[in-house]
This record gives C-alpha cells, structure tokens and sequence, in this order.
C-alpha cells in the first residue's frame, strides 16, 4: 500500500510541475529534503520564491486535499523553507507558501495558500 501511495504521490508531483511550468513557474527543485523536513516542489516565478505542498487524493470523501495542510505541517514547511533560504543565500526573497490539490485528477492551485 505505501508503494502505490508513493507512485500516485509521484503522479500528482509530475501533474503539479506540469501545471506550474504552464503558469510561467522555473521548477528549481523537486522532493527537497533537509534535517527539517521536505518540500515538494521549489519554484520561482519572477523575483518569488514558491514553496509548493503537493497533495493528492482519489476523491474527497476524506475532505479536500488542502485540508491535509494544516497549520503543524505548514510550520513544517515554514522551517523546512527558512533553512532552504539561509543553505541557498536567498534570505531577502519574496516567499511564497502554495499548495497544489490533484483531485481526481484534476489541479487546484491555491497561491498565498498560507502565511508564516
């Protein structure tokens, strides 16, 4: 089971990079990890920094993706992108936290999804 969740995961980042390459976005990198956490995808997109949270579901039965987002995981995020900022020298950005619903399928992309 958390095999076939790894591929559709896997499916809704390839989805979520597509759709934001369309949307004008430089993919900069995907799945980081440092001792903190992981970003699903780091993009740019004019002098913006985008921290995007990838999350896929078959349906909403379970509630909508995004709800998966709350405010422990995006303190996670948060972290995890403050440590990527000072590794990178990049800590006078423009920070942009986004979330990427694959539902079905289907993109939802919530821009400024949330705020640190």
């Amino acid at each position: 089971m958390k095999e076939l969740n790894k591929i559709k995961g896997d499916i809704g980042e390839a989805l979520a990079c597509q759709f934001l390459q369309k949307q004008k976005y430089k993919i900069i990198k995907t799945n980081y990890r440092n001792k903190l956490g992981e970003i699903d995808i780091i993009a740019t997109k004019g002098n913006a920094i985008c921290f995007v949270e990838v999350k896929e579901r078959a349906s909403a039965q379970f509630g909508l993706p995004c709800e998966a987002v709350d405010k422990r995981k995006q303190s996670k995020i948060a972290k995890t992108a403050q440590l990527y900022l000072l590794e990178n020298h990049k800590t006078d950005s423009e920070v942009v936290f986004c979330v990427v619903e694959v539902l079905d399928g289907k993109i939802n992309f919530i821009e400024n999804a949330f705020e640190v």
